[in-house]
């Protein structure tokens, strides 16, 4: 595996961090999303999880399928994303978000 999350490789890593609720991280906390991953457990029973990736359209996807189960802490630019994401299934779904 590349040193990036998913299908895709070249250029730098970035590292991204993730915090999984207490319901979600029953079943994040027994995944491997990357070799290179990180975790710990959060004194409030949340879970984070950092991990590289290249190209954050898989990564998005992944994230996406947590719904508000999900918090993107890092990168600004992968939260936008996530966030933009949101905004627009809301729209396509008639919410004015």
């Amino acid at each position: 595996m590349d040193a990036g999350y998913g299908i895709y490789a070249g250029d730098r890593p970035t590292w991204a961090t993730l915090v999984f609720s207490s319901q979600a991280a029953q079943w994040v906390s027994r995944e491997e999303w990357h070799p290179r991953q990180t975790t710990r457990w959060l004194d409030d029973g949340n879970f984070e999880l950092k991990l590289p990736y290249v190209n954050e359209t898989e990564l998005v996807m992944d994230v996406l399928r947590h719904g508000g189960q999900v918090r993107v802490i890092a990168p600004p630019s992968l939260f936008a994303t996530v966030n933009e994401q949101h905004r627009a299934a809301l729209r396509a779904n008639g919410s004015d978000a």
